[in-house]
């Protein structure tokens, strides 16, 4: 067991790009069966936890709409003390910059940058293995950025093999808009019979870093969202003669990849002024990947 420390800053809950997603099916639970490849952006919530002694779990800041005791971080942070037996507790900070309903993974990712850092605060010390399966328990997105690699993902997004991805810049749009997941699944007219393909089939078309996995495949969601959400369909709209772009996860962000950040910025300066986006770079790894083996 290592020596818990009393406090770790700064440490960046990044975001995520689906650069295809594909649903191949539904399961038996219900649930439906995904196929896609998660990429990490150099972009992110930023949280900040000091320890306590005294075992209680507190959230310092406020996350409009987002209560405490059904917020992610707390959930996380619960579920990894009941299971550790853990006398420790902790108070969080969180500075959101993603926004929510975006399909950039917010909410995730700061549950698991939360678990990875409780798990060196506390000094529990869990493989990386065991607390894939507790982040399942928190959602389906959460085991992902607990892997801490570029992936390629099946199941629900649990199944996760590692894959290098070429360096480049991202453009991504947020229309004004929230954009309910189980909404989306929960639509007739939503694709659900992809045909199942290999991460061979994926890096097959993609085999130097001239070649753009955003060109592979496409999101079975895109189509549904944009006909129920006119602002995501308007971005995909002005995308068009620009810049091949597509949808992320369930919406409502739209993302174009580039070389060089200057290429980005470039198509950026184009937008309406009233609409908001980042130019971000891509990341090889969670900052946090270390924390857990």
């Amino acid at each position: 067991m290592s020596s818990p420390n009393e406090s770790l800053r700064d440490c960046l809950a990044p975001a995520k790009l689906n650069l295809f997603l594909h649903i191949t099916g539904r399961r038996p639970d219900g649930y439906h069966a995904l196929q896609t490849v998660f990429q990490l952006l150099d972009w992110g919530d930023t949280l900040h936890f000091a320890r306590r002694d005294d075992g209680t779990i507190t959230r310092k800041t406020d996350v409009p709409g987002v209560p405490e005791a059904s917020d992610l971080v707390v959930r996380a942070a619960r579920l990894l003390q009941t299971h550790t037996g853990s006398k420790y507790g902790v108070e969080i900070e969180i500075h959101k910059r993603l926004p929510m309903g975006a399909g950039l993974g917010g909410g995730s990712s700061d549950a698991a940058t939360t678990l990875l850092a409780l798990n060196r605060l506390w000094g529990v010390d869990l493989p990386r293995a065991k607390l894939q399966n507790l982040a399942l328990q928190l959602g389906a997105d959460v085991p992902f950025f607990v892997f801490g690699q570029n992936a390629f993902a099946e199941g629900v997004g649990e199944a996760l093999q590692a894959v290098e991805l070429p360096k480049r810049w991202f453009l991504v749009v947020t229309p004004a808009v929230h954009v309910p997941t189980a909404e989306i699944f929960s639509e007739k007219a939503l694709t659900r019979d992809s045909k199942v393909l290999t991460m061979t089939d994926f890096l097959a078309q993609h085999s130097s870093d001239t070649d753009w996995p955003e060109s592979f495949g496409r999101n079975d969601m895109q189509a549904v969202v944009a006909k129920k959400y006119a602002e995501v369909a308007m971005v995909l709209e002005w995308f068009s003669n620009l810049a091949p772009a597509r949808m992320t996860g369930s919406g409502a962000s739209v993302f174009a990849a580039f070389h060089s950040r200057a290429e980005a910025e470039m198509v950026q300066a184009k937008l309406p002024a009233s609409w908001k986006s980042k130019v971000t770079g891509s990341l090889d790894s969670h900052p946090l990947f270390t924390f857990a083996s």
